[in-house]
This record gives C-alpha cells, sequence and structure tokens, in this order.
C-alpha cells in the first residue's frame, strides 16, 4: 500500500502557520509528502526546506488574483498538490498548513487504509476534528464549527477540491466515505491577538470582492489592532493531550487569553437549541455535510 500526503502553502511565516508541525505530524505515515508553495512574500521556502526529510517533493506555483472571491484559489491550489501526487498511490491523506494530526491516530488510519483499499465504495476517509480557538486550552464547541471532514481519499484524479478547499466532490457530487475514530487538529484560530487581526483582515481579500473588501477592512481596522477573540459562541476546555510535534509552539504561546466557558453567545434561540441536543444527545440535526457516509 503507498500512501502520498499533500498540503499548499503561502505566507507561512508571515501569518504564523504551524506548516512545519503539520507536515511533520503525517510524514511518518505517507511514502511522499507533496508540498505546493506559493509565490511567498516572507521566508516560507526556506522554512519548508528546513525539514529534513526525503519524502518532501515541493512544486512551486503562482497564485491566481482573479480567484480570489469566495476562496476559489485555495481549492485551485489543492488540485495542483493532487495532481503531482505519485500515479501508483492508492491512498492521499490531505493535511491543511493549520492542521495537525496526533500521533495517535496513524495506527488507526492506517488500518481504516488497509480494510478499505480493495473496496471501490469508499472514496475517502472521514475525520472528526478539534477546532482549537484563542489558545491551545479551549476549543470550539458550538454551531460555527464544522465537525467533520475529509481528510483522505482515494487516488483518481477525478476527485477535486471543493469551493473554498474544505472539502472534496467527484465530477460535481459528493464523496462516499467512511468515519473512523481520529481527530484532525485545527488551530488555524490560535495566534498572539496582533498576528491574528492581521491574518483576518489579510485574508478577508480572498472571501470579498475588491470594492467591498476594501471598506470590510477599513471597518476591520478602525475596531483594534488585537482580534477580538470573546466573540465566540461557545468554547470548552481541551482536556487531551496535543501532537508531539505541537510542544515547542505550545510553549511559545505568549499571550493571555482565559474565558468562562459557562457563558455562551449564541446569536439566536435556534442556535441554543441546537447546541443543546448536540451536547447531550450527540446529534447536530440540519448540519452541512459535504459527503456521504457509507
Amino acid at each position: 500500500m503507498k500512501i502520498s500526503g499533500f498540503t499548499f502553502v503561502k505566507n507561512a511565516v508571515k501569518y504564523g502557520y504551524p506548516v512545519v508541525e503539520s507536515i511533520q505530524s503525517v510524514l511518518p505515515i505517507v511514502d511522499e509528502m507533496i508540498v505546493c508553495l506559493g509565490n511567498s512574500e516572507d521566508e516560507t521556502d526556506k522554512l519548508i526546506a528546513s525539514i529534513d526529510s526525503d519524502k518532501i517533493k515541493i512544486i512551486h506555483s503562482i497564485w491566481d488574483d482573479n480567484l480570489r472571491e469566495g476562496g476559489k484559489v485555495l481549492a485551485v491550489e489543492t488540485n495542483k498538490a493532487i495532481d503531482a501526487t505519485a500515479p501508483d498511490s492508492d491512498w492521499l491523506f490531505y493535511i491543511q498548513a493549520d492542521e495537525v494530526l496526533h500521533e495517535q491516530y496513524h495506527a488507526t488510519i492506517l488500518a481504516a487504509m488497509k480494510k478499505y483499499k480493495d473496496d471501490e465504495r469508499v472514496e475517502g476517509l472521514l475525520f472528526n476534528y478539534h477546532h482549537f480557538y484563542g489558545s491551545y486550552k479551549f476549543i470550539g464547541d458550538g454551531r460555527s464549527w464544522y465537525s467533520k471532514e475529509i481528510r483522505v481519499i482515494r487516488n483518481d484524479k477525478k476527485i477535486r477540491s471543493y469551493l473554498d478547499a474544505q472539502g472534496f466532490r467527484k465530477e460535481g457530487r459528493k464523496l462516499k466515505v467512511k468515519l473512523i475514530d481520529a481527530y484532525i487538529y485545527h488551530n488555524g484560530w490560535v495566534r498572539n491577538p496582533v498576528e491574528m487581526q492581521k491574518k483576518y483582515t489579510d485574508f478577508g481579500k480572498l472571501w470579498h470582492a475588491d470594492e467591498g473588501y476594501v471598506k470590510w477592512a477599513e471597518e476591520e481596522k478602525k475596531k483594534s489592532v488585537e482580534f477580538d477573540y470573546s466573540k465566540i459562541d461557545s468554547l470548552t476546555t481541551f482536556t487531551g493531550t496535543h501532537p508531539a510535534v505541537m510542544k515547542g509552539l505550545i510553549e511559545k504561546e505568549n499571550w493571555n487569553f482565559n474565558i468562562d466557558i459557562k457563558k455562551k453567545n449564541f446569536k439566536n434561540t435556534k442556535h441554543r437549541i441546537l447546541y443543546f441536543i448536540w451536547q447531550n444527545f450527540g446529534w447536530r440535526p440540519f448540519e452541512y455535510r459535504n459527503y456521504i457516509k457509507i
């Protein structure tokens, strides 16, 4: 069984992406790791080159600014990485630059890959998610977070990244997948508040048209130089362990973020009821699902 990993990244240094840790977290279970390296304004190329592994294969890319709106460029860059994977790989493992895999799930993932390798019905593997927010001590548990997403796909080049690269589709339809007992650790919302505000406003370009972005960005800059982490619907304390590769970054957390997890900030009664159902019955009614579980 052969496995290719793939990711894309741009301006990892400028925006504080844990991309080194992200890549290192999947290296033990892949035979190659494709990194689609965008035209960065910082030293991201040196950062990737610093990873000591002959499994890493870098392809260079220039992002198309005409595809910014709606985050389309993110899917385009993901597809470039997919297309660079080895044709004889059985599975492709996708990890985004702000996601990390815990080593405790390696065996589970490999077992699932072996189990379903020859079952053509299974087009991908579905993972659970921990969304860290504000600090590595807290995770989001409200309805604003997706609870599951596909991160392993069969090596079928008809499978394409979808919309803003959150999931995948094959010829326009949802993939048929198996849910496995493993989590992806999403760290995209854990940064020093000043760095987080900079990333938040800059990345608004990917979802707003040019005129709309200028107006939106100006309003954001008037608010504060620091990101306001308090505007979140619901958090809970993380009680598990972090991936070993994250030890250094966690020790460098140099800002103070504490919040009363008992206080909730739901925007309406509907969200409060949905949260109650999720917490008490483990059911998430009306949740968007970009996949079909089989």
